[in-house]
Formats: C-alpha cells, sequence, structure tokens
C-alpha cells in the first residue's frame, strides 16, 4: 500500500512538473534541504551514534541509530526543520552521565540505572545510608522522584 501511494505520488508529481512552472520552484527549493552529512552531524549533536543506512526515503531521512542511552532505534529527520522523531522517546544522557549526576548530588552505591518509559531510574544509597530509587528527567538529568527503596 505505501508503495502504491510512493509511486502514484512521483507519478503525480511528474505529470506536475510538465505543467506547472510553480512546481519547478518547489524542485529546486528541494534542493535547499539538509544534506546527508548534515543530517549525521545534527543526529551526532543529539547523542545518536552507529548511524546507518541513512536515506531519504517517503520525503523524510530515515536511518537506524543507537541512541545516547545505548538503544537501538528507527529515526527519521525532518529534511528542512532537521527536526529528530524516533520510535520510542530517547534521551540525550547516558548511563555514565546519570551516574555522574547521581554521585555529584551525594548519592553513592548507585546501581540499575535504566532507562524505562522515557526516565531514567536507578537505585543507590543516601548519604544517611537508605536506600532509595531515583526518577530522573530523560534529558536534563534533573531528579523528579525519590522514593524508598
Amino acid at each position: 500500500m505505501r508503495l502504491i501511494r510512493s509511486k502514484l505520488s512521483v507519478l503525480i508529481a511528474l505529470s506536475a512538473v510538465a505543467v506547472s512552472p510553480a512546481i519547478a520552484h518547489q524542485t529546486h527549493a528541494a534542493a535547499d534541504t539538509l544534506t546527508e552529512p548534515q543530517v549525521r552531524a545534527i543526529l551526532a549533536e543529539n547523542g545518536f551514534t552507529r548511524i546507518d543506512d541513512l536515506d531519504f526515503e517517503d520525503g523524510m531521512w530515515e536511518t537506524d541509530a543507537t541512541s545516547a542511552d545505548g538503544k537501538r532505534v528507527d529515526v527519521r529527520v525532518n529534511p528542512v526543520s532537521g527536526d529528530i522523531l524516533v520510535e520510542k522517546l530517547v534521551s540525550t544522557l547516558s548511563e555514565a552521565d546519570i551516574k555522574a549526576k547521581l554521585a555529584a548530588a551525594g548519592y553513592s552505591k548507585i546501581h540499575d540505572v535504566d532507562f524505562d518509559d522515557g526516565m531514567w531510574k536507578a537505585e543507590a544509597e543516601e548519604s544517611n545510608g537508605n536506600d532509595v530509587e531515583i526518577h530522573l528527567d530523560a534529558n536534563t538529568g534533573q531528579i523528579v522522584h525519590v522514593e524508598n527503596d
């Protein structure tokens, strides 16, 4: 179905180019969209690594990449705005970043650091010896919630 729509769109676009000079201007504007190296740079700036098979398909740049939290995700990048769309929310922070933030906040024995459902979660020990589970913001690493473990 997607392939049929794609072919139909191409046929419509080709027939429009033959009859409309306005479409020629739109085709030229497409040359002003982000290039593959620019898209790779945007992804890298946002914590993505192992950017594989970057292709322009269905009006978007598409790739498989590893997010900052180490998970493989399908990623799309808007070719004009550079907005990144992923199959699910990812974090620009890594596990090491979270451990460092928690250590700086006075926690010790930090373990079981996981990114789940759009939040970082970790278990640690407070300075008073209490074991706690800590929830952190996906992009800032700010502590959102602390509960006794």
